[in-house]
């Protein structure tokens, strides 16, 4: 049988919802495009898109439900039904599954006792693989809420999901302290965090990240030697005023080809460069 339209909010949550829509509809030249954060505005009222939240995005920006409900589907960042307070997150891609993510999630299915998507009786934690982390440096990762916790074991992963279920404080490795998936959806919505000192907590990448960043840049790393750095790129003419005669590649025993700082840089022989093999038919059709 189709099912019956989907009930409405309660007066009151109708109004508030239509004023934070309104005000992030505002921000677009064309109201469909704020689709997407109206999907984490619902989500933030109730912790998934049900299908009320799905009917006040269509009447809010006009489309039909089924246009919501395609976008809805589409993304994984919105939940399709009732999900904890609290999204743990184990990267299962490459890196971090060798460096431990897989056993970190098979751990944390056999001690929560759920499975991929599912959450715990008490509604605090879902547990979810997540193909990428984005903090590969950090392997194995585990993410709540978006936030990061670096270098995990299936030991410290237990704790942390421990902890999150019984009340207990958790701090990210970095960033911003954590907060519930309400909250972290409404942000997602683009409205401010409001929590006291929340916004100056929040850090940026961590110094593994950055290592490869100093080393194109030409900077030193602490514990390592000279010969690590790598200069940055310039022409044959310039590497001289930048690095001291030192060819382009930072090596000082390393020549660079002739008029490139790299070979990567060097045009390769193609046939429409190569007068010997030029590229395309030479000769009539047929012959």
């Amino acid at each position: 049988m189709p099912a019956l339209p989907a009930p409405d909010y309660p007066v009151d949550v109708r109004a508030r919802l239509e004023a934070d829509a309104k005000e992030v509809i505002a921000r677009y030249p064309g109201a469909r495009s704020a689709l997407l954060p109206l999907l984490h505005l619902v989500q933030a009222e109730e912790g998934h898109v049900t299908r009320t939240g799905i009917r006040f995005c269509a009447e809010m920006l006009d489309l039909t439900t089924a246009e919501v409900t395609a976008v809805s589907t589409f993304y994984s960042m919105y939940r399709r039904k009732a999900s904890g307070d609290y999204q743990v997150g184990v990267c299962t891609n490459t890196l971090c599954a060798v460096m431990g993510g897989d056993a970190i999630f098979e751990d944390l299915k056999e001690h929560l006792g759920v499975g991929n998507g599912e959450t715990t009786e008490d509604g605090a934690v879902t547990l979810e693989h997540i193909e990428c982390n984005a903090a590969c440096d950090f392997a194995p990762v585990v993410m709540v809420n978006w936030e990061f916790f670096d270098n995990q074991t299936p030991q410290s992963a237990r704790q942390l999901v421990d902890d999150l279920r019984a009340g207990r404080s958790v701090r990210p490795t970095r960033g911003a302290p954590l907060c519930t998936f309400k909250e972290t959806a409404r942000m997602l919505a683009g409205f401010p965090d409001e929590r006291p000192g929340a916004v100056e907590a929040t850090g940026g990448a961590g110094p593994a990240s950055l290592i490869g960043l100093r080393l194109a840049k030409g900077e030193a790393v602490p514990g390592r030697g000279a010969d690590h750095v790598i200069a940055p790129r310039a022409t044959a003419d310039s590497a001289a005023d930048t690095t001291g005669g030192e060819p382009p590649s930072g090596h000082p025993a390393q020549e660079p080809p002739a008029g490139h700082p790299s070979s990567h840089d060097a045009p390769q022989q193609t046939s429409a460069s190569d007068e010997q093999h030029p590229a395309g038919p030479a000769a009539e059709e047929g012959e």
